[in-house]
């Protein structure tokens, strides 16, 4: 694991979220060929971002947190680009925006991981709840959980 050059942060300027959102368009629509613009939804101005920036200053990952209510939040979006995976990017996301629920009290995280994500968020803590939705009739959802301490 290489994740000791990696920085956590939260984008800032509208040319960061640009380059946020692009990451997150390359990685979880743009192999589907959906349009740009799918990657977004109406919350975003409500929600915390965090991106990983690798020594060079490159955005390599990318991920959201979402307040569904005062105790839960959800995890959305969470994308590494693929020549990083499996460095432990996206657990340093993870953690990060799992802190930032626990400094809000927030006591259950969700989310929607997609099939190939299971192991990853299962090896965070998270536990299986079952299948959730099917995304454009081929992407396997399963709603996972994580109780913070």
């Amino acid at each position: 694991m290489k994740v000791s050059n990696i920085i956590i942060v939260e984008p800032q300027t509208s040319e960061e979220f640009e380059a946020y959102f692009l990451v997150r368009y390359n990685v979880l629509r743009k192999p589907w060929r959906k349009p740009i613009g799918s990657e977004k939804d109406e919350m975003e101005k409500d929600c915390t971002h965090a991106m990983a920036i690798d020594s060079n200053g490159n955005i390599i990952g990318v991920c959201r947190l979402q307040f569904n209510s005062p105790s839960q939040a959800q995890i959305r979006y969470m994308a590494v680009i693929e020549s990083e995976q499996g460095q432990g990017i996206g657990s340093r996301l993870l953690q990060y925006l799992e802190d930032k629920a626990k400094r809000n009290n927030v006591k259950n995280v969700i989310l929607h991981a997609r099939s190939s994500a299971l192991n990853f968020y299962l090896n965070c803590g998270y536990v299986n709840n079952g299948k959730s939705y099917l995304m454009w009739d081929s992407i396997q959802h399963y709603l996972m959980c994580k109780l913070l301490k």
